[in-house]
């Protein structure tokens, strides 16, 4: 046999070596889409499909960070045991009380009493409402978010942190490594963070070269503040300009509508904790012995709250879990706010279901992307909704609706930072508050009033009119998202 021969029996034989291989190791404990993709990614284009398995393959976070994560799960659930997190609201349905139950057993905090709630849907307000509170700490600000920049519209922000520093309190700041690393004014936001002194670290860094290393599209996704304890903030929002300063945001006149929430009361403790875990897992600093975490009062106010962090250092998907469990709750109506909205086949048929059982359901998404792939399989998801009675609202361009929240009925509702897509149910960090009581519900059906007065309805009848091209783009695009 000639040497062209045996390379080409070696080839044959190392391809099916490759697809057998693929079919038992893919599949084990990775959801059937998520398999399929991956399958047929490495089955049509081998060895970029294997390279691709062997870079992002892994969801999980390293064995190292994931024990970090479960030893700070153990500790806040034992010392919040028995403790007095407030009084709640009677007349709890019986389905809140379980789901309540279903967060605390997948690592959530307490469910906690006599907290208040103010949503600021405002993007330049929220950023100055925030620099206010920090102005007020006496003992320590902690500070984490996906995006942090110092730029003109966070100025205010950076000097309120800059005077607290100045004044003895201590500043904690945590910020993603790939959201900000190389992006605009990173350099000069951590130049700036060193100049008054605070405590920074990156997220998630992948720095093989000092030890750090993990799947290199895994990002810690959570925006939140804690000021004293006292004062906490969480939403959707990340501490940048409107527009990220990025070129191609400014050349097509992007900007990003976000909606945070200012609470009191003893939740904020369940945000500082979520913030030492994450400090605890980039520093191995344990902080709980300098912070008295549960040293909680009552708030101004009578809302019910539970915060639920999600992401790879969890061993099921917290959110999603969540999401599904309030919509198939639902008596009578769904409000849904998501930039993102990609779901598995659990949500969709959630979702779709709900429709079925008489339940009024409202998606509103932008009409405008700002991530290719994304909007696409997005899209590929519309005609589906659309058929089952969903009412689907477009926020017009050129805005991106960037806020992350769903109401149910009148009395429940959960914002935080998670999309409703694949990626932040498996791949992101993320933090949700699900919050019980009619005041807050009344306050987000303001802010849906306005979304929906800035948007335009979409119909079964213009999306069946949708191009070829846009048909096979989107659908391509529902493929490669479930690739995790």
């Amino acid at each position: 046999m000639t040497i062209t021969s045996w390379a080409l029996i070696a080839v044959i034989v190392f391809d099916v070596i490759v697809r057998v291989t693929a079919v038992i190791v893919v599949p084990r404990n990775r959801r059937p889409t998520a398999a399929m993709a991956w399958l047929l990614a490495i089955y049509f284009i081998p060895i970029i499909g294997v390279f691709l398995f062997l870079l992002i393959g892994n969801p999980r976070l390293p064995r190292k960070r994931r024990q970090m994560q479960d030893r700070i799960n153990d500790y806040i659930r034992e010392t919040s045991r028995g403790l007095d997190f407030g009084t709640l609201r009677p007349g709890a349905p019986t389905w809140f009380r379980s789901l309540v139950t279903l967060n605390r057993t997948l690592g959530a905090l307490p469910l906690a009493g006599d907290n208040a709630a103010t949503l600021i849907p405002d993007y330049q307000e929220s950023l100055d409402t925030m620099a206010e509170a920090i102005r007020s700490a006496r003992a320590y600000v902690h500070v984490e978010f996906y995006i942090l920049q110092s730029d003109v519209s966070t100025d205010n922000f950076f000097r309120a942190m800059e005077e607290a520093a100045e004044r003895g309190v201590v500043v904690r700041v945590l910020l993603d490594y790939w959201a900000n690393r190389g992006k605009p004014f990173y350099k000069e936001t951590t130049r700036r963070l060193d100049r008054m002194g605070a405590h920074w670290r990156l997220m998630l860094p992948v720095q093989p070269l000092k030890g750090k290393y993990q799947r290199p599209d895994l990002r810690n996704h959570r925006k939140l503040l804690v000021v004293d304890g006292r004062i906490a903030f969480t939403g959707s929002q990340n501490v940048t300009d409107s527009t990220y300063n990025l070129r191609k945001n400014i050349k097509r006149g992007l900007h990003w509508v976000d909606l945070m929430v200012r609470v009191q009361g003893p939740v904020v403790a369940s945000i500082n904790a979520v913030f030492l875990s994450d400090w605890y897992s980039e520093t191995e600093e344990i902080l709980t012995e300098e912070i008295n975490l549960f040293d909680v009062k009552p708030g101004p106010g009578d809302l019910d709250c539970q915060i639920v962090p999600s992401g790879p250092g969890f061993e099921f998907q917290n959110n999603l879990k969540l999401f599904a469990g309030l919509i198939y709750a639902a008596q009578e109506r769904i409000i849904i706010v998501s930039p993102y909205f990609v779901p598995d086949e659990a949500l969709l048929l959630a979702v779709t279901t709900a429709c079925q059982r008489g339940i009024h359901v409202e998606l509103f998404v932008s009409e405008e992307g700002d991530q290719a792939m994304v909007y696409h399989a997005q899209r590929s998801y519309y005609e589906a909704l659309l058929r089952a009675g969903v009412k689907i609202w477009m926020y017009r361009r050129p805005y991106i609706l960037h806020s992350k929240c769903m109401t149910i009925d009148d009395e429940t509702a959960i914002i935080g930072s998670s999309n409703m897509d694949m990626r932040s149910f498996g791949l992101n960090l993320e933090i949700s508050m699900l919050v019980r009581g009619e005041e807050f519900v009344r306050q987000m059906r303001d802010v849906e009033a306005d979304y929906r007065a800035l948007s335009r309805n979409l119909t079964l009848e213009e999306w069946e009119k949708q191009p070829l091209r846009s048909t096979v783009l989107d659908n391509l695009a529902r493929l490669t998202s479930a690739l995790q």
